[in-house]
């Protein structure tokens, strides 16, 4: 890989961004109203609740978390997506550009991007409703570590369905984060799913990181084995859906299919 093309990808979403102010609200606008929606429902609960059991900690901390990952997944797709809409997706890789080059400027821009997100909302939680993150001490890093990582999964994933759908395929992007949300336990221990639905629970890593924040808000010990499977889980993740987009791009490659974007589904 070459820095020099990785800085090209990610030069090319900002000058968008510059360009084109309304690009940028999406980055703050959605994440901060669920922090206001969720700090308000935490507040009312809060006030109805047994006394001394809060549940900032266990509502407004999850969303925040579980927003920081949408927004990690959103931020690499988006990328690609600009791509695919402006018909260059094809112009770039008339280019020397490699997969992973592309790749990995999408994932630094969606780093950067859902940073700059995470940030909006500590502060907002921060002083609105009194939640701080610094609460969980050093394993808030590997907390976001793991959602990061398994946001630009998704993203990787989501991306290579439009690749090999076409266009169309977007549709089937946006939904992701709300069908994995029940079983990733981001509101609720895993125990309280069906049986069936828990051992697919336990193969996301968002399940182990939400709940180890559960245990630490309940006062118990930090558990060290679930932070190691989170994090040996979301590396997989990320290495299954790169293995992933660059089959899915060879096939459409070598069966034409990559010429032929419409606004339709590729056949």
């Amino acid at each position: 890989m070459k820095l020099v093309r990785i800085k090209a990808v990610i030069l090319r979403q900002f000058y968008l961004m510059k360009g084109s102010p309304v690009r940028v609200l999406p980055m703050f606008g959605w994440v901060l109203l669920d922090i206001l929606l969720w700090g308000f429902i935490t507040k009312y609960l809060n006030s109805v609740a047994a006394s001394g059991f809060s549940f900032v900690p266990r509502l407004l901390g999850a969303v925040l978390l579980w927003d920081f990952l949408t927004r990690a997944m959103h931020g690499l797709t988006v990328g690609f997506l600009e791509d695919v809409w402006s018909r260059n997706f094809l112009n770039i890789f008339a280019s020397p550009l490699s997969i992973s080059e592309y790749l990995a400027g999408l994932t630094i821009t969606s780093l950067i991007t859902s940073s700059f997100g995470l940030l909006a909302m500590i502060l907002l939680a921060a002083i609105a409703f009194g939640y701080s993150i610094a609460t969980l001490g050093l394993l808030a890093a590997p907390f976001v570590l793991v959602l990061f990582m398994f946001g630009i999964s998704l993203g990787i994933v989501a991306s290579a369905l439009v690749l090999r759908l076409g266009p169309a395929g977007e549709w089937l992007v946006w939904p992701i984060p709300a069908v994995l949300a029940p079983f990733a336990g981001v509101f609720y221990p895993v125990t309280t799913l069906p049986a069936w639905m828990q051992p697919v629970a336990r193969l996301l890593p968002p399940t182990w990181v939400f709940e180890s924040l559960r245990a630490i808000a309940a006062g118990q010990p930090v558990p060290m084995l679930d932070v190691a499977a989170s994090i040996g889980l979301a590396a997989f993740w990320l290495l299954a859906a790169w293995a992933l987009f660059a089959w899915t791009f060879r096939v459409v490659v070598r069966t034409g299919l990559i010429a032929r974007y419409s606004a339709e589904t590729v056949n």
